[in-house]
């Protein structure tokens, strides 16, 4: 009975460290890659993270209200899904799994949400235009989200409202 014991702790001692090995590969790490001792550069971690695009339309600047931008919310089936970041439109139908209707981002559909983005909130009340009142950090979100939609979404529209449009991003 001992010696089974033994086996089962040498077994799982064996087994943990394989299993987050194996784990990491899979899901990347928010930390540095390492190297093992047959490695000269660290591997490039695979990510969960959608690609950029190479077919993207060219950018349109067709004008919206923020009332024109609640129509695409995603609650209407056949109708586009659009979220704007700093006053630009992008048309994210195609992550309808993601921004449509009861789905865990549609709180920025139809809408400009960069004060929201920019926060890394989900609260429905910071999913408004304004990101004045975002400190440095913030900002560099808010910034990395912009440049992250505009390599992956087409540009549909420019946000048109005076007081949508902060001073800062004019």
């Amino acid at each position: 009975m001992l010696e089974l014991q033994t086996l089962v702790i040498y077994g799982l001692a064996l087994a943990i460290p394989a299993v987050y090995i194996a784990y990491r590969q899979l899901y990347g790490s928010s930390q540095a890659p390492t190297l093992t001792t047959q490695d000269t550069a660290p591997k490039p971690q695979k990510s969960i993270m959608q690609s950029t695009r190479d077919d993207l339309a060219p950018p349109k600047d067709d004008p919206f209200t923020l009332e024109q931008l609640k129509a695409y919310d995603g609650s209407t089936p056949g109708k586009p899904i659009y979220v704007a970041i700093k006053g630009t439109i992008f048309d994210v139908s195609h992550k309808a799994d993601v921004y449509g209707a009861g789905r865990s981002y549609n709180i920025f559909a139809g809408k400009d949400g960069s004060k929201g983005l920019g926060m890394s909130s989900l609260d429905p009340e910071n999913a408004v235009p304004d990101y004045t009142g975002l400190d440095e950090k913030d900002r560099k979100v808010l910034d990395d989200w912009h440049g992250f939609f505009s390599k992956r979404y087409n540009i549909v529209g420019k946000v048109v409202d005076p007081e949508a449009a902060p001073a800062s991003s004019l």
